[in-house]
């Protein structure tokens, strides 16, 4: 039986240092003020100099919080960012993989390149970024206190309600997959590793949702609870799997939609 006492402990994430990739905004810096104010030490990234470092101001006021400017679409970006951060930590408990970009258009106007940019920026540099930070998770992960990656998919790479976006949808159906494959691979060395599905939360990908009342109302009329993911809701999830509670959570999907899929 768990005592009272210790239930506090079951949820914690104090100490312990974590990487958000894209915690500049949307659910990244949900994540990134979430987890500074539960009393982890928070590094996030970003592409610009000026953005990233208003959202370092703004989760430092949460709590602990430091910002790294590279580009993690790229090959010599992730390289640079797993360069720096070895020079500030010899161990990572806890790397979400946020940073993500979307593209929409009709079927027959769809271009060859944002095939490329989708699926480069949301499966591959999540992956290379898991390879490059391997030696900080082993170092910080055990068996029985492992180290945990959260990668961010979406109820769209479950759903195929994904509105012209294909390569945004195939994409986190990969990265879904993507999660599993390492959850198998990397148990025995000390790593969990889930993802969250998220479906309408804010951010820069929905703001064009939230202009039009019609399109907005629509929506949420498409998903049970009637409304849209707040910050409580994506942050009370990964704690949850990124604390003691979640270490025996591994290779699980996590919709995080309000019900939406319920409805197809």
């Amino acid at each position: 039986m768990v005592k009272k006492a210790e239930v506090d402990h079951l949820f914690s994430v104090t100490g312990k240092t974590a990487l958000v990739t894209g915690g500049t905004s949307g659910i990244g810096l949900m994540l990134a003020g979430g987890l500074a104010a539960c009393g982890a030490q928070v590094f996030i990234t970003g592409r610009k100099a000026e953005t990233l470092e208003t959202a370092v101001a703004m989760v430092s006021k949460q709590g602990h919080c430091r910002g790294m400017h590279h580009d993690v679409s790229t090959s010599a970006g992730v390289d640079a960012l797993a360069a720096e951060l070895a020079e500030q930590t010899q161990s990572l408990d806890i790397l979400i993989n946020n940073a993500g970009t979307t593209w929409g258009a009709p079927l027959a106007k769809f271009p060859d390149s944002a095939w490329d940019k989708v699926m480069s920026i949301n499966v591959r540099s999540p992956f290379m970024l898991v390879q490059r930070l391997l030696p900080q998770l082993e170092a910080a992960g055990s068996m029985e206190k492992p180290a945990r990656i959260v990668n961010i998919g979406s109820v769209f790479g479950i759903s195929p309600d994904v509105s012209f976006a294909y390569s945004y949808g195939a994409s986190k159906a990969a990265i879904h997959q993507l999660t599993r494959i390492l959850a198998r691979d990397l148990s025995s060395r000390g790593i969990t590793v889930n993802a969250i599905a998220p479906g309408f939360f804010p951010s820069k990908m929905t703001a064009f949702i939230e202009k039009d009342p019609a399109l907005n109302d629509s929506i949420l009329a498409g998903i049970p609870l009637r409304r849209q993911g707040c910050a409580e809701d994506i942050v009370g999830a990964v704690r949850f799997l990124c604390s003691a509670a979640g270490s025996y959570v591994t290779g699980v999907i996590l919709p995080l939609d309000g019900g939406k899929l319920l409805n197809g």
